[in-house]
């Protein structure tokens, strides 16, 4: 009888040839994929990122692991350059000098061949997410219906659309919090709750971190609505934003693409053109809180962010000066 486990990846995580010479490398491979990796969304950039350069590497017959050479990364990292942006290549450098780093460890490899690499120079002041007008916004969240009639002429009564109660709420608690959405779609009932008579929210950031916000009063009204309707209150560790479960017979959590499609419907509805996303409600929320004298310490505070460079993207007041200034032109 054998005790030994034997480690069976799913396809998706399935290392290119070139980096599982050896039973061992392969196991390394995964381990840096499974262990080292927390984020599905890095996991998967990665992953393509490893393969594409395997890719490279194979049509130009480089098909020992061993004989990777700095010159190869350079060259695979410059040609890369005239087919993506300076962010994606970055990306795809930082993935394989990591992946050769964790084979150095590992003793797979004597050095890292990517590490001597230079990536293309990219500087960011200003971030590149469509931001909504606080009037925007605002008309966006007062045109969702969050009632409907219901019975015959006559004889009609009003309910609550459970739908536009989640819509409205969803998209509130990323203004107000400026939250991502997808710490959003991972709330709980129980992370909607009050603290000094103050509705509160718990959100689970990227990182394994814990962010609590209270609540702007608009903010509790519509969870406050949203959670009355939906009857959900006596069910603390279900999700928060859930699938109505009208074409799977079953309620699910909602993904991210499920608010995306949410979000463009919504904001067609309302008449914005602007071309929005998930990410639109963070910036439009610190720009909003910003323009209305509120401080870059407490924004970043607020938005959960490591630096306030990172906060400062997403402040698009210069936007507004910029137009402004554009219309003194009087020709």
């Amino acid at each position: 009888m054998t005790t030994e486990i034997i480690l069976a990846p799913r396809p998706d995580l399935q290392p290119a040839p070139l980096f599982s010479p050896t039973p061992k490398a392969a196991k390394r491979v995964l381990e840096f994929f499974t262990a080292q990796i927390n984020n599905d969304h890095t996991r998967k950039a990665y992953l393509n990122a490893t393969r594409r350069f395997a890719e490279w590497c194979d049509g130009r017959g480089i098909g020992q692991l061993a004989g990777v050479q700095p010159v190869h990364v350079a060259a695979f990292v410059k040609e890369l350059q005239g087919e993506f942006s300076p962010p994606t290549v970055k990306q795809h450098l930082a993935a394989l000098r990591m992946l050769f780093d964790w084979l150095v460890t590992g003793h797979v490899l004597d050095v890292n061949p990517a590490h001597a690499v230079h990536g293309p120079k990219y500087v960011v002041k200003k971030g590149k997410t469509p931001v909504l007008t606080a009037d925007e916004a605002r008309e966006l969240l007062d045109s969702i219906e969050i009632a409907r009639k219901t019975g015959k002429p006559g004889a009609e009564a009003e309910e609550p659309a459970l739908v536009g109660l989640r819509d409205r709420a969803l998209i509130a608690v990323m203004v107000y919090t400026f939250a991502r959405v997808n710490a959003v779609l991972q709330m709980k009932v129980k992370d909607y709750f009050v603290q000094g008579r103050r509705g509160w929210v718990r959100l689970h950031e990227k990182g394994g971190k814990e962010h609590e916000v209270p609540c702007h009063h608009n903010l509790e009204q519509y969870l406050d609505e949203y959670i009355a309707a939906a009857g959900i209150a006596g069910d603390p560790d279900g999700p928060l934003f859930r699938t109505t479960g009208r074409k799977t017979g079953k309620q699910h959590p909602m993904w991210q693409q499920d608010a995306y499609r949410m979000i463009q419907r919504r904001a067609a509805d309302a008449g914005i053109k602007t071309r929005i996303g998930n990410h639109t409600f963070r910036a439009t929320g610190i720009t909003a809180y910003l323009k209305n004298k509120g401080t870059l310490e407490a924004a970043q505070h607020i938005a959960n962010h490591e630096s306030p460079r990172t906060t400062k993207l997403y402040d698009r007041r210069q936007d507004e000066i910029s137009l402004d200034e554009v219309e003194k032109i009087a020709i």
